[in-house]
Order: structure tokens, then C-alpha cells, then sequence
């Protein structure tokens, strides 16, 4: 007889891998869409190259920091307030234990124990571990939801710089005629592989994630183009 460990049990499941994957598919999907419709916008109002490389690739530098560093700032914010609850936990836990006893007994009987059934699990997993208890089944903190900033600004700060290179790219070794063309067809591709790596990744539904990515970068890429060619200066 095979017993399962956690790291088994993890495998056969996509949850624990729920905060980096998220963002990584913002930062490459934000990468593509918004290199690309930059990219657009200057091609349709340039004929010539260079300020469509320049731009684009000002855009993928400094949309890559932006998102590492944003991303960074905003889960340390979220970690601060995790932070927090857990030292209000602990205190609550020292000056009312039997008013914690009781919420956390509260909390098992709406999921569906009887009263007399959640107060004892209450009461045995306080004896086991408290704080550990409360963390987890009052406040929603466990090891899979927590934050990490370092992971997230990593992994989104990099995804951004994969998918805004490849806009880039087109930018460079295609034709510049019908430029804008080339970029939306590219950028699409590059959403579908992107929605469907993500899906796969996620064992969610491939169909579902390729036509919700194709719809709103088809929308963001048509609105830049739109702007590009009514309020573009021309840049020859």
C-alpha cells in the first residue's frame, strides 16, 4: 500500500501554484497587449521605423519595471495586513481564549457539525495548536493563499519582458508596410499560446481562457490602433 504525501497530494492539484501563475499570466499578458498596442499606435501614425522600435522598446523596459515593482508594493501590502491579523489573533487568544473558543466553534458548526460536535474540534485543535487554528479557519491564512512579494514581482517582472519581447520582435523584422497588421496578428497569437500555456498549467478549461484573453486583447489592441490613427501625429 502507497501512502500519499503532501507534496503528492499537491501534485494532483493546481491551487498551490495559484499565486505565482497569476502573476506570471498578468505580466506576460499585460506585456503583449500593452507593447503591442503601443506598437500599434505608433505605426499608425509613423512611416518609418525607428519610432516604433523606440517606443516599443521604452514601453517593454518600463512597463517591466512598473509591473515588477507595482506587484511587489501591492502583495507587501497585502502581507502587512496578514501581518497584522495575525498578531491581533494572538492577542485576542491570550486576554479571551473562551471568547476565541467559542468563535472558532461558531465557524465548524455553520459548516455543518453539530454544536456540541464543533466545540469539541474546537477545543482539541486549541489544544493542538491555537493560533495555527484561528489563522487558518477564521481569518482564511494558509500556506497556499499566503503572500510573496519577491515571487510575484519576479514572476511578473519577467513574464511581462517574455511577452513584450515578442511585439518587439515583429517591430523589427517585418515589413512596415501594414505594420499594425502584423502586430495584431502576432499579438493574438502570442495571447492564444499564452491562454491556452495558462489553462493547461492551471487545469482549467483551454477553450474558455483562449476566447476571454483573444476578446479583451482584441479590444485593447483595436481601441490603441483607433487612437493611433485619429489622434497620432504623423511621425515621418
Amino acid at each position: 500500500m502507497t501512502v500519499e504525501t503532501k507534496d503528492d497530494y499537491l501534485d494532483n492539484h493546481y491551487i498551490h501554484r495559484s499565486n505565482w501563475l497569476r502573476a506570471a499570466v498578468l505580466g506576460a499578458n499585460d506585456g503583449i497587449l500593452s507593447t503591442a498596442s503601443l506598437a500599434i499606435g505608433i505605426a499608425a501614425a509613423s512611416d518609418i521605423r525607428e519610432p516604433i522600435v523606440l517606443a516599443t522598446l521604452a514601453g517593454l523596459v518600463a512597463g517591466a519595471l512598473s509591473m515588477a515593482a507595482g506587484e511587489y508594493v501591492s502583495v507587501s501590502s497585502q502581507t502587512d495586513i496578514e501581518r497584522a491579523d495575525l498578531e491581533r489573533e494572538r492577542i485576542e487568544l491570550e486576554e479571551m481564549p473562551e471568547v476565541e473558543l467559542q468563535r472558532l466553534a461558531e465557524i465548524y458548526e455553520k459548516r455543518g457539525l453539530k454544536k456540541e460536535t464543533a466545540l469539541t474540534v474546537a477545543e482539541e485543535l486549541t489544544a493542538y495548536d491555537a493560533l495555527g487554528s484561528h489563522i487558518r479557519d477564521e481569518l482564511g491564512i494558509n500556506e497556499i493563499s499566503q503572500a510573496n512579494p519577491i515571487q510575484a514581482a519576479l514572476a511578473s517582472g519577467l513574464a511581462f519582458t517574455i511577452g513584450g519581447s515578442l511585439p518587439f520582435l515583429v517591430t523589427f523584422f517585418f515589413p512596415l508596410s501594414h505594420m499594425e497588421y502584423y502586430l495584431y496578428g502576432f499579438a493574438i497569437v502570442f495571447l492564444v499560446i499564452l491562454g491556452a500555456l495558462a489553462a493547461k498549467t492551471g487545469g482549467s478549461n483551454v477553450v474558455k481562457a483562449v476566447i476571454r484573453i483573444t476578446f479583451w486583447g482584441t479590444a485593447a489592441m483595436g481601441l490603441t490602433a483607433l487612437a493611433g490613427y485619429l489622434f497620432g501625429v504623423n511621425l515621418s
